[in-house]
């Protein structure tokens, strides 16, 4: 949880696990990392599978710059009206054929949804006509806001990982940071400070609970 939900190295971790008693080599902590962290997150989206019915009203796309070893990359993100990130997709080029395969990868999972705001980019407009659902695309000035602002916690990861060597490593901790922001983010400018202390509460308790299974 320390290593994929805030910006922190392997060996941040083991130091903040050393001042709690725990004596834990960042090794070991990488090994948790892409031994659990997948299935924690594969966990994490099927308990939450329910709850994405209402994700298919309003999706908001936007892709975003990733360097992996000097090469700029393009990570495809999906993201519902409330911010719940659905779909993270790797690619080396944001054409017409990038952008097919990530609307198609992204639908089968969580069906087709009402609306479909983008930017300008015209790779969507060539593949949402492609499938059929070009008169659900919105563009506009400010329309796409929350696709940026969700862009935001990655960054920070990013930069705290001195960014990424491989394509796998990334598409590999792209959804599974995904599925942990989703599970942890509480939008707490909407509640009370009481009600999202109970609320946090219950998230963490949920998350030791995955742990323990």
């Amino acid at each position: 949880m320390l290593y994929v939900r805030f910006p922190l190295s392997l060996r941040n971790v083991e130091d903040l696990l050393h001042e709690r008693g725990i004596d834990v080599s960042h090794e070991a902590v990488r090994f948790w990392w892409h031994r659990f962290g997948p299935m924690f997150a594969a966990e994490i989206r099927k308990r939450r599978i329910e709850g994405m019915k209402s994700s298919r009203w309003r999706w908001h796309l936007d892709e975003m710059f990733v360097k992996i070893n000097g090469e700029r990359n393009y990570l495809w993100r999906a993201m519902d009206h409330e911010g719940e990130v659905l779909e993270s997709f790797v690619t080396k080029t944001r054409d017409k054929k990038a952008a097919l395969k990530f609307l198609k990868k992204a639908m089968r999972k969580d069906g087709r949804p009402e609306v479909i705001v983008t930017d300008m980019l015209r790779s969507y407009g060539a593949a949402l006509k492609e499938i059929g659902a070009a008169d659900r695309q919105e563009t506009g000035r400010r329309l796409n806001n929350r696709a940026e602002n969700s862009h935001l916690p990655f960054r920070r990861r990013e930069r705290a990982m001195l960014r990424f060597r491989q394509m796998r490593s990334l598409q590999k901790f792209a959804a599974v940071h995904s599925s942990v922001h989703n599970h942890f983010n509480q939008e707490r400018h909407f509640y009370s400070r009481a009600y999202f202390k109970v609320n946090r509460a219950a998230v963490l308790a949920e998350w030791r609970g995955l742990g323990a299974a």
